[in-house]
């Protein structure tokens, strides 16, 4: 909204509301659904839910492209977005950025197809990457993450397998000394380090949050702009104030 584009913003928040609804849906919480658990997830999913899935995907997908008709090409747009806030691949290197940071650099690094879990090494691998590392392109690359998304899905409903839904166990116990495991968050890498000392209870617990390395490059890429451009910075680099707080 403070980047002149106040209707994409609205329109994106009707659509959050129906994610919303799928996570009450599973889980009974709308934003915080603590529905994964270690070996499996808590609860079967309820009936119809996955039909309802794949009818809301073919209809986000066209909002996305009335979404990015409305604001891409837009002359005002483009003019806050591009080359604000640029950052080299080197520099998204040097600083830890991963996700859209980096991939908005030219770095094309993905953990879903770089280090496969989960079933992402039977999905679609298509990666998009920036060439200038502005806030205009990281602003393109998440446009292109949320259609890759609605593949992922759509993929994944294809080919939902029946049986179990937990690991018949309890609990497993990680070999001394540590361990660090990262996935591919929407805003990042997200990477849990845990020091064991040979029990099923970790002894020590880290997490690596992806804002916390993208909030560190705000002083040197709001460098000789304006202070409205900050605005647009910090909302390409998408931090939420939770993961930064250390």
């Amino acid at each position: 909204m403070d980047v002149g584009a106040s209707t994409p913003f609205l329109w994106a928040f009707e659509e959050r509301e129906k994610f919303f609804k799928f996570y009450e849906r599973v889980s009974g919480a709308r934003m915080h659904a603590s529905f994964i658990r270690p070996g499996g997830v808590a609860q079967d999913l309820p009936l119809g839910l996955c039909i309802d899935i794949d009818s809301f995907t073919q209809q986000f997908a066209s909002r996305i492209d009335e979404l990015e008709e409305m604001s891409t090409g837009n002359r005002i747009w483009k003019q806050r977005l591009v080359d604000i806030g640029t950052v080299t691949a080197q520099q998204a290197k040097d600083w830890g950025f991963s996700g859209v940071m980096l991939r908005g650099s030219g770095v094309c690094w993905d953990l879903r197809n770089a280090a496969p879990y989960d079933v992402h090494d039977q999905l679609d691998p298509d990666i998009p990457v920036g060439t200038r590392g502005d806030c205009y392109d990281r602003y393109c690359i998440g446009i292109e993450e949320m259609r890759k998304r609605v593949r992922i899905i759509v993929q994944c409903l294809n080919q939902m397998p029946s049986g179990m839904i937990k690991a018949d166990d309890q609990g497993f116990s990680i070999p001394a000394p540590s361990t660090y495991t990262a996935v591919e968050a929407p805003k990042g890498e997200f990477g849990v380090f845990l020091v064991s000392n040979g029990s099923n209870r970790p002894y020590r617990r880290k997490i690596r949050a992806p804002g916390f390395a993208h909030s560190q490059g705000l002083d040197s890429m709001s460098k000789h702009h304006m202070p409205a451009d900050v605005v647009t910075i910090i909302g390409t680099q998408d931090i939420v104030s939770g993961e930064v707080d250390r």
